[in-house]
């Protein structure tokens, strides 16, 4: 279990980097990513063998809760200076390690998951 309690603590700290370095970390928002490490602590117990792949649902949790309650995040910025049509980026692979947050408009990694500047 500490592993996977590593695990866990490892990507909630990746996403609150990414929340902040995009200035939405308030309480609130901070309150949604423990419920999605909270449901991921459970799925995990479930299936040990799917560590490496927490991080990226962990993101992919948060940006749903996030879309329901605030609208999308993170947003492309490259995309958002050069026209008016403002996306989401997504996380790749769906279900994978090293998951990435990448514009699927230009189809480019934009950075790791805990990375966004």
């Amino acid at each position: 279990m500490p592993d996977l309690e590593a695990a866990l603590h490892s990507a909630r700290s990746l996403i609150l980097a990414d929340l902040s370095a995009r200035d939405v970390a308030d309480a609130a928002v901070v309150s949604l990513v423990e419920d999605a490490v909270t449901h991921r602590r459970w799925w995990l117990e479930q299936w040990p063998d799917g560590a490496e792949f927490v991080l990226g649902l962990i993101a992919q949790d948060v940006q749903d809760a996030l879309l329901e309650a605030y609208g999308r995040w993170p947003l492309c910025e490259d995309c958002a200076r050069a026209d008016d049509d403002p996306h989401a980026l997504g996380v790749e692979p769906e279900l994978g390690p090293d998951p990435h947050w990448v514009c699927g408009k230009r189809g480019v990694v934009v950075a790791a998951v805990g990375s966004l500047t």
